[in-house]
């Protein structure tokens, strides 16, 4: 048994929420620095859990801001050789150039993991026909093919192009 009282949240839990709140009240020219702190602390899965969220929470907002580049660039160095992190945020920084419609290659979108074939097959921001073709023919699941299927036809319906019956 545990002589932790039922109603109390553990203590790593807590640690967890702590990181959470300091992450997302940090200023944009202090949050590397408090990334890098919060990564030594030595529950690895904790404070890369705080750490994706924050990368989540950020790189979303500024997907197709111009500062994007320089926020991973920063980043990245913060997350040193932390293999999920650095992953999350070059697949956040591919969902980024696909929305863009920059350069890509067919191998990025096949070998990226299920969390980004699922988050680019989609999300609205997304609307690259041959990115959501590529997914709904080689995507690594069935719920990756069928979503972006799914998102090709919606494409194809809203074109201005497309001929609508009634």
């Amino acid at each position: 048994m545990t002589d932790q009282p039922f109603d109390e949240d553990p203590p790593d839990y807590l640690r967890y929420l702590s990181c959470l709140q300091d992450l997302e009240d940090v200023s944009e020219a202090d949050e590397a620095a408090l990334v890098a702190t919060v990564l030594d602390d030595p529950d690895v899965s904790m404070v890369e859990a705080a750490v994706n969220r924050h990368l989540e929470r950020r790189a979303a907002h500024l997907l197709t801001d111009p500062a994007f580049i320089a926020w991973a660039q920063t980043l990245s160095l913060a997350i040193g050789d932390r293999p999920f992190l650095a992953r999350r945020l070059r697949e956040w920084t591919l969902l980024r150039t696909i929305a863009l419609d920059e350069p890509w290659t067919a191998e990025e979108l096949t070998t990226a993991s299920d969390w980004f074939q699922r988050t680019a097959s989609v999300v609205r921001i997304i609307t690259s026909p041959e990115a959501l073709s590529l997914l709904a023919e080689q995507g690594r699941t069935r719920r990756v093919r069928n979503a972006a299927s799914r998102r090709l036809i919606e494409l194809d319906q809203h074109r201005p192009d497309s001929i609508h019956k009634s």
